[in-house]
């Protein structure tokens, strides 16, 4: 009797594990999900209010350096059969209120070194 009880309860336990791949799990986005139209609009010597107004407001600003804003994206897939999970990072920097570089997983345009005045 006992070993009937043990029977049936490996047989669920194998069973559950097996169809985990039939369980929907949802995609988790974090962060700025930046497109690469708007990262293309950067110009040099922009002020902050307009690369807000371009981006939208970073995710983390330096709190030792207030010239130094962070855009990440992060997405966790639920399931591997949409693609491998991924990280998109830009980070600006300004000197006071002018933008003087920018770093990241994106192509800046060519464009980037004429500022908006010209």
């Amino acid at each position: 009797m006992k070993l009937y009880r043990i029977t049936i309860l490996l047989t669920a336990v194998l069973f559950s594990t097996a169809c985990s791949n039939w369980i929907y799990r949802i995609d988790v986005p974090q962060g700025n999900f930046l497109d690469e139209r708007d990262v293309k609009k950067l110009r040099i010597n922009m002020t902050k209010e307009q690369v807000i107004y371009v981006l939208g407001h970073p995710v983390v600003e330096d709190s030792f350096d207030n010239d130094t804003w962070y855009y990440v994206y992060d997405m966790k897939r639920g399931m591997e059969k949409r693609g491998k999970d991924f990280q998109k990072q830009l980070i600006l920097n300004f000197d006071g209120n002018s933008l003087v570089s920018v770093e990241g997983d994106f192509e800046m345009s060519e464009d980037f070194n004429t500022p908006l005045d010209e």
